[in-house]
């Protein structure tokens, strides 16, 4: 059979590009720029915001190397990680539900608006929250374009708006601090200071982006923007908007020719998406987790007592409505709130993405002409989750602090194994001009390394060492 060859699509400008970035940077702003990252700078100062700026930087370079795979094949890892690793569909379904299935985000987005509104019974609002979420995610034209748009709306409007509070509310020496804490100098400590958690710590450094699996959907992102050879790509429909063209998946991506002119469209590429990509997930990134951790070490730090968990946000939007006004505060919790639901939007979009392809690349390898719709195995991934979730508050259960610690781990340990993965397959798979330089090569093995042993370190003292 001949292969069906597509020419390497002219490069788009960077304008037209944004999209994917946003969507990878909101998934953090959940867990590690809401809440983590401000709670532990409220408690042990600025001095590890040296990790905030390693974390996301990690993260930028293992963002980058997914994002090239789909560039070049026009298909996302996972269709290439199957192909390889027999066993890779099993460990992604596994370890992404096992990382996210805990609907927590979502509880916590629903107490933070109820505690605007003095409204006790906030697992109500949660249940309504994820329905609405399943809504969503069901009508649009397609799910990445209903995605793109409140992710960018959300972030638009809330970041600004954290920016005029940190303008009123912190000093120079805040921003002395926090220069010097991106170096690891802290007050009294180097680095870490006495006292704090390791997991706590590794699981507000894995999330200074997306963290765990969550990178891995960058790659299904950029191919439904339209990025390199994912122009040729099929979109994922809403189950309430598809038509029987929607029956056929179509996850591979289509060949192109080795040539000189293919390697320099790819190269115009490559250029414009790490430029995109710097912009919106590092650059944006970093700037929202120093916000955050500046303006709740200038109104938090130092008190007798910090709350933990989502208790600490609320605690601090009442201290910015006492220095300000009440109503100041009161904006400040919707707009967390506001975070807080837009990342439990993209986890489920991304989880349930991660599942139903991985579903489908094992049904395909057992049976490669078996016909399967790829939209409504993920709507039954999206609606599978939100009644688990819906399951739970019934039953009063909102946010085991345990269960998210070993979440945060869990998901450490699935960076770990991804960043090999990609890393091996983008050497082995892709053609010899395509391949990441030795510089990159070198900054993912690193990166797997860190990893690697912040995870067994963290797994040794906060779990193995108590039970033994």
């Amino acid at each position: 059979m001949k292969a069906d060859y597509k020419p390497f699509p002219k490069p788009i400008s960077i304008g037209r590009m944004l999209g994917p970035s946003f969507i990878i940077l909101a998934l953090g702003l959940g867990s590690g720029e809401v809440i983590l990252w401000p709670y532990l700078s409220a408690n042990f100062g600025l001095g590890i915001a040296w990790g905030a700026l390693l974390g996301i930087t990690f993260q930028f370079f293992m963002n980058m190397e997914i994002e090239r795979y789909a560039l070049i094949k026009g298909e996302s890892v996972f269709v290439g990680l199957t192909k390889r690793y027999r066993y890779a569909a099993h460990w992604f379904i596994m370890s992404t539900f096992l990382g996210f299935g805990l609907p927590g985000i979502i509880a916590a987005s629903a107490q933070v608006f109820s505690s605007v509104f003095n409204i006790t019974q906030f697992k109500w609002v949660a249940i309504a929250a994820l329905i609405i979420i399943g809504l969503i995610l069901s009508t649009g034209k397609t799910v990445y374009g209903m995605m793109e748009k409140i992710t960018k709306t959300i972030i638009f409007l809330g970041v600004p708006f954290i920016i005029a509070l940190v303008a009123i509310l912190t000093s120079s020496d805040a921003w002395i601090s926090l220069g010097k804490g991106l170096l690891g100098v802290g007050p009294n400590y180097f680095l870490l200071p006495k006292g704090i958690s390791l997991a706590a710590f590794l699981a507000a450094f894995a999330y200074s982006g997306a963290g765990g699996n969550l990178n891995l959907t960058q790659s299904i992102y950029i191919k439904e923007k339209g990025y390199g050879m994912g122009m040729y790509s099929k979109k994922i429909a809403g189950v309430f908007r598809q038509s029987r063209a929607d029956s056929q998946v179509q996850l591979s991506g289509k060949p192109f020719i080795v040539n000189a002119e293919n390697i320099a469209r790819f190269r115009s590429w490559w250029r414009r998406t790490n430029t995109e990509h710097f912009i919106v997930f590092w650059l944006i990134g970093l700037f929202t987790i120093c916000l955050l951790m500046t303006l709740a070490y200038s109104t938090t730090y130092g008190l007798p007592s910090n709350p933990q968990g989502i208790m600490f946000v609320i605690s601090e939007g009442a201290m910015i409505g006492d220095k300000i006004a009440p109503i100041v505060g009161a904006l400040f919790l919707l707009v967390v709130s506001g975070m807080l639901f837009q990342t439990q939007l993209g986890v489920m979009d991304s989880t349930s993405r991660i599942m139903a392809e991985n579903v489908v690349l094992e049904r395909l390898r057992h049976a490669p002409q078996a016909r399967v719709n790829l939209s409504r195995v993920y709507s039954a991934f999206v609606w599978g989750q939100i009644a688990f979730g819906i399951g739970l508050f019934l039953l009063n259960i909102y946010e085991p602090r345990t269960l998210i610690v070993l979440g945060a781990v869990i998901n450490a340990v699935a960076m770990t194994v991804h960043t090999a993965l990609v890393n091996r397959m983008n050497k082995k798979v892709l053609p010899a001009a395509f391949q990441p330089s030795l510089g990159r090569r070198a900054m993912m093995v690193v990166i797997f390394l860190f990893f690697f042993a912040f995870s067994a370190v963290t797994i040794w003292d906060s779990l193995i060492r108590k039970i033994f």
